[in-house]
Parts: C-alpha cells; sequence; structure tokens
C-alpha cells in the first residue's frame, strides 16, 4: 500500500493528448459568444463556468452556494474537508484523516461515517449516488472540479433531489476554460504525496479536459496506509449551433487501510494508535470503479432540453467484522426540459436509475476470506419526476413553486439460505414532495428568501441489509421550513439560513440485533433546527495589501420529539455549535498568509446522551503565493498546538456512560507544502 496507485502510470500519458474542441454555444441564463480564444471564464451549452454558475444561484429562494475551486487549492487539498470545509452550511469532517468523511448537511445521514447517504453527490450533474442512494467519497478528485454547487435541503429541487440535505454538484472545466497543461504536486507529513497532471483544449467543434492523479500517505495513525488513483475526462462535439454532446470518464483504484476507533482515553493518551481488532482483521476498504456518462443539451431560443446517460461498475473488497466483497453495476437516465420565457422559468424533468450489487461475505480470517457466511442479489430501482416553476411577480419578487415524486423498490434475493432462513424481501417506497418558495430582491446585492418543501428518502441497502439480518425499514420523511438572506454589501459577503425540519421515521442506530451491537429503524419523531451563516471580507485596505478574512459557522439542534424511550434527547454524532475561520494579511504581490482555526463544542455519541466528545479547538498557519505567473506556491501548517481531539465519532444506542470505543482521531501536527504550475 505504500505505493503510487498502478492505474496512475498507464493514465498519466491521456494528461498529454494533443489538441481538441471549439464550440459555439450558450449558457443557462444568458447567451455565450465563443470565439475560439481560451477563456477561464467560458461555458458551453454541457458545461456551465462560474459566472453562469453564480447568476442561476441568484436565482433560488433558499440556502444555496457557488465555492470556487481557486479558494480551497491554495493549501493541501487531500480530502472533502479540504474542498467543502468552508462551504456554508455543510458540516464534513475526516475520518482517520482519510478521504472518507462524515459529511451533513442539515442532519442528514447524521450517524455514518462512511459509504454516505442523505445527499445527492453529482458529477457534472450525473449523481455519483449508487441506486440505493449511497456514495463513496473516493469518488471525487477535488483537483479536477472547477468549482462546487452546494445546494442545501429542497433547494436542490431542480436536480431532482428529494433528500433532507440536498445536493453537491463537481464541475469539471472544460476545454476553452482549463490549462492547457497543468502539474500540481504536494507533500508533507505522515508520509503524505500527491501529484496531478490536467490538460485542457480546444480544437475546431471539438474540447477536451484530462485530469490523472495520484495520492498516498502513510497516515497519522497505526495501519493507516493509503492509496487512490483517478483519471476524470470529458470531451465535447458541437453537433450543431445549438446542439452540444460530451462524454465523461471517471476510474478510481483506492486502498486504504481503516485503523478503526479508540476509547476517549485510548485518545486522549495516544491518538497515533489503532485499534487492535483492526490491525489483527487487517481492516481495508479497496474500491476499483468505472463510470461511464454522456450529456446531451439542444437550446433553441429560451427552451432548452438536456438529456443524461450513465454507467458505473464497481467492485469493492472490504474486511471488517467479516470480509464484504461487492461487485455493483448501474445504470441510469434523466432527460430535463427548461424553458425561460419572459417572467417564467419552468424545469421539468424525469430521472430513472437501476443497480445491481452481488454481495459476498465470508469470515475475517487475518484480513483475508474464510468460510462463507452470506450471499444475495441486491437490486434498487428508482423512477424521480419533478417539476419546478419560477414566476416573477415583479422584477425584485419571484414565487417559485415545485413538486417531485418518487418511486423506489429494494429487493434483496437470499443467495445462502441457512437452516431454511430466506433473508430475501422486496420493499417498494413511494412519496410526493412538494415545495413554495419566495425570493425578495432588496438591491441589486441584497436577497432574501423563505420556503417550505418535503423529504423523502428510502432506505439505503446499509440501512435494510448492512448488519447481521435484514431489518424492514420505511422510508424517512421530513416538513422544512427555511428563510434566510445572502448578499453583498460595503465589502461585507454573507450567506445565512434559519431551518427547521420535523422528522418522520428518521433512519437512526437506536436498536439492537441479536447480537447486542447498534442496529438501524426509525425513528418516531426527531426535530431538526439550526442556523447556516456563512461571512467573508476584506478591511484595513492599504497600497501594501489589504485584511482577509472569513468564517463559517453552524448550530445545530437536533433532538427526539417526545420518544417513548428517548424524550427530547439531542441526536448524538455531530456538535450543537461548529466553526472555522481564516484571517490573514494579502500583499500587494498576492502573497497570503493567514492564521485558520477550527472550533467544536462536546456532543454525545449514544442516543441516551450519557458519554460524548469533548469540545477543541485547533488552529494553523497558510501562506500561499506565486513564484512567477503561472506557477503558485503554498505551505500549509495544521493542528500546530498538536491537541488531541476527536474529529468524528461512531454513534451507539446506549453507551451506558461508559467510555467506549467510538472515537476518531483528528491528525496530529502536521506541515504541508506544495507546488502549482498552470501554463495557459
Amino acid at each position: 500500500m505504500s505505493r503510487i496507485p498502478r492505474p496512475l502510470a498507464a493514465l498519466a500519458p491521456l494528461c498529454v493528448l494533443a489538441s481538441f474542441a471549439h464550440a459555439q454555444t450558450g449558457v443557462e441564463l444568458a447567451p455565450v459568444v465563443v470565439t475560439g480564444q481560451k477563456n477561464p471564464d467560458q461555458s458551453t451549452l454541457t458545461q456551465p463556468d462560474l459566472p453562469t454558475a453564480r447568476q442561476r444561484l441568484a436565482t433560488v429562494p433558499g440556502g444555496a452556494e457557488v465555492v470556487d475551486a481557486a479558494t480551497y487549492d491554495s493549501g493541501r487539498v487531500s480530502n472533502l474537508t479540504d474542498a467543502l470545509g468552508n462551504a456554508t452550511g455543510v458540516y464534513v469532517q475526516p475520518r482517520f484523516g482519510a478521504e472518507e468523511s462524515r459529511i451533513s448537511i442539515r442532519g442528514s445521514g447524521l450517524q455514518r461515517t462512511f459509504h454516505g447517504r442523505g445527499l445527492k453527490l453529482m458529477q457534472d450533474g450525473v449523481p455519483l449516488n449508487l441506486a440505493d442512494g449511497s456514495f463513496d467519497f473516493q469518488a471525487i478528485e477535488p483537483l479536477s472540479a472547477r468549482y462546487i454547487e452546494v445546494w442545501r435541503g429542497a433547494n436542490a429541487l431542480q436536480y431532482g433531489a428529494a433528500t433532507l440535505g440536498g445536493a453537491v454538484n463537481f464541475v469539471s472545466p472544460n476545454g476553452y476554460n482549463a490549462d492547457l497543461l497543468r502539474v500540481r504536486g504536494e507533500a508533507g507529513s505522515f508520509g503524505y504525496g500527491r501529484v496531478q497532471v490536467a490538460t485542457g483544449d480546444v480544437n475546431g467543434r471539438l474540447d477536451h479536459y484530462v485530469s490523472a492523479s495520484g495520492f498516498r500517505q502513510d497516515g497519522f495513525r497505526d495501519h493507516a496506509q493509503q492509496s487512490t488513483g483517478r483519471l476524470s475526462a470529458n470531451l465535447g462535439y458541437q453537433l450543431a449551433d445549438h446542439l452540444e454532446t460530451r462524454f465523461y470518464l471517471g476510474y478510481v483504484d483506492s486502498d486504504s487501510e481503516l485503523p478503526g476507533s479508540l476509547t476517549r482515553a485510548q485518545l486522549e493518551s495516544d491518538p497515533s494508535q489503532a485499534a487492535v481488532g483492526n490491525i489483527t482483521g487487517d481492516q481495508h476498504r479497496d474500491i476499483r470503479w468505472t463510470r461511464l456518462s454522456n450529456k446531451t443539451v439542444w437550446q433553441d431560443g429560451p427552451q432548452r432540453v438536456e438529456g443524461f446517460v450513465f454507467l458505473s461498475d464497481k467492485t469493492l473488497h472490504h474486511p471488517i467484522f467479516q470480509v464484504i466483497d461487492q461487485h455493483n453495476q448501474d445504470v441510469g437516465l434523466e432527460l430535463r426540459y427548461v424553458r425561460e420565457d419572459g417572467p417564467n422559468r419552468l424545469t421539468a424533468g424525469i430521472a430513472p436509475s437501476r443497480g445491481v450489487t452481488d454481495e459476498d461475505r465470508y469470515v475475517n480470517v487475518g484480513g483475508r476470506s474464510g468460510a462463507r457466511t452470506n450471499a444475495s442479489k441486491q437490486t434498487a430501482s428508482n423512477v424521480e419526476v419533478y417539476v419546478e416553476d419560477q414566476y416573477l411577480l415583479r422584477p425584485d419578487v419571484a414565487l417559485i413553486a415545485g413538486l417531485q415524486h418518487v418511486e423506489s423498490s429494494r429487493r434483496l434475493e437470499d443467495r445462502f439460505v441457512v437452516a431454511g432462513v430466506d433473508e430475501g424481501f422486496d420493499q417498494h417506497y413511494s412519496g410526493t414532495n412538494p415545495k413554495l418558495g419566495v425570493r425578495w430582491d432588496l438591491s441589486k446585492t441584497v436577497q432574501v428568501y423563505a420556503n417550505l418543501s418535503r423529504s423523502m428518502e428510502p432506505p439505503t441497502f446499509s440501512e435494510l441489509a448492512g448488519g447481521l439480518t435484514p431489518t424492514l425499514n420505511a422510508a424517512q420523511r421530513a416538513d422544512t421550513f427555511e428563510v434566510g438572506t445572502r448578499g453583498r454589501w460595503n465589502g461585507l459577503v454573507w450567506d445565512t439560513s434559519f431551518y427547521e425540519a420535523r422528522v418522520k421515521d428518521e433512519l437512526l442506530q437506536i436498536a439492537v440485533n441479536s447480537a447486542g451491537a447498534s442496529t438501524t429503524v426509525n425513528a418516531d419523531r426527531t426535530l431538526h433546527r439550526g442556523i447556516e451563516l456563512g461571512l467573508s471580507g476584506e478591511a484595513l485596505r492599504r497600497p501594501e495589501g489589504q485584511v482577509e478574512w472569513s468564517a463559517n459557522a453552524l448550530w445545530n439542534h437536533f433532538r427526539f420529539r417526545d420518544d417513548a424511550v428517548y424524550g427530547n434527547n439531542a441526536l448524538p454524532g455531530i456538535p450543537k455549535y461548529f466553526g472555522r475561520a481564516q484571517a490573514g494579511w494579502r500583499f500587494a504581490q498576492g502573497t497570503l498568509v493567514a492564521l485558520h482555526a477550527e472550533g467544536s463544542s462536546g456532543y454525545p455519541i449514544d442516543f441516551t446522551n450519557s458519554f460524548g466528545a469533548k469540545r477543541y479547538v485547533i488552529w494553523g498557519l497558510r501562506a500561499s503565493g506565486d513564484v512567477v505567473k503561472g506557477v503558485s506556491w503554498f505551505v500549509d501548517g495544521r493542528n500546530l498546538s498538536d491537541k488531541h481531539y476527536a474529529s468524528a465519532t461512531g454513534v451507539v444506542r446506549n453507551a451506558g456512560g461508559a467510555d467506549t470505543a467510538q472515537f476518531m482521531p483528528g491528525d496530529g501536527r502536521a506541515v504541508y507544502a506544495g507546488l502549482d504550475w498552470k501554463f495557459r
């Protein structure tokens, strides 16, 4: 596992392919004239760029944000925390300092630190989720994104999403706005190293972008080595003046050792140690994943038709409490119609998908497969239909109404029947989710908004058959109210929302299975209430430079509602208060020197609220700048006080007030440095 992954050597030459692409096209909200020249803000019909994304965001009556990749690639970019950690409303913390993370928006997927759920994760508008709704963090290379769209809650309905958390879309460069050649290298503590080679260009009606990257680290903890190789590419072709198609390829080869969770006492004594059982069982998670997709867009004046199709093939080798081997094949498509006619903007779509997983389980014998314990075929299918209409009552006031309907099934065929007990099942889920919102533009730069919405999430197979025996859970449903504002005034930029979600049948680990372990069942009624706050600005402007600062904070009030067992206890696994901030001096020539900090309140790890993680504050220093035009550098120091803290925790039903092994240590003191060469 100390290697740079095998595929990188084979894939890297693709990054120096000869030229492609020139396309005449338009964008979602305004026409674009393609001149055939490189343009960092160039959109095509299939691949909108940053200005178009920001213009579209300004029409949303709720929490939404565009994260420019330039705001995070001036430091280490190793996981989702590096890319999304400063996005308003996103709680994301690494697991074992790894690519796997706990990611949650508005309490979505609250108890999951692996194989995420509760969000629709996308690459260029095409789902990365498997058909059952789960997703793998290793599928994403943040360095190959031009920007990231974060649509919180029902504000993601225009993507057909109806999850509590919303949607996150990683948008790639196209041939027009990509660098002709980009070479980036990062290195640092705990044997960390990352390299990326990318290229993009245009040639006639073709444009292309290709990125190959390799990553490895020994890890802060024992038994925490990781290595990943990724390829991502897209090729666009202008079929006619108003018709464009684009093909996408993604490939991931990822191996990760799992050091496991510690007790709080072990964490405070020596956070670098691994759990004994994870070493003796050689626990790890290895993924090979290939994804092919196509997006075709036709535009005729005010109307546009978008078609998507995708195929994916994934294998998983996962020795944990048992050895789990999976082979997953997914297929899906989506047809979307958009019409912008005067004061009215209509979006409608249909998105069917289907996935089949062949799963085998064995006794874990030192990380190798022993006797077979189970085998199954798991089939998930979905059909989503949605429509959203935005109407301008007057130039500064818009009403938005939407409706989404979901039909889903989860079927398991038991292929290893023991003692005549067939564990197969065939579950069906159906739901209709309305949305109503209003947006008021107080000025050209200040908005207020409010919306009401409903969400419905069928359980993934992890909530149905992820334990020792199946648990036939119902779908999770929620009614959410949101009010907020965003804008810019006198150098201050803000994005803040208050929301309250009343959840029915939330999927939580509040029961015990036959082996005495916590298992996921439906909680009767829960409440998710919170404030999402994002601020940034500039101050003390002088000829020699200025102060630049940013801050993001969350208030999470998540609890049961008059539960027969847990009363009004807080939901575990996420702090009530959490924030990140950065402040620094930007010199006139562009160099930035900044102090950054992260803080968290304590929180329980069990539903009885008997034991929990302690509050913490960590801090670091970062400097970045340009060597010459096109060549930038950074030095990134993290947790410089070497604080022992839990970056994430597991969740159990009842810890009984005892210190239990549910704590995942954050990395210790570390320093990283990198060089990024961009040639246009």
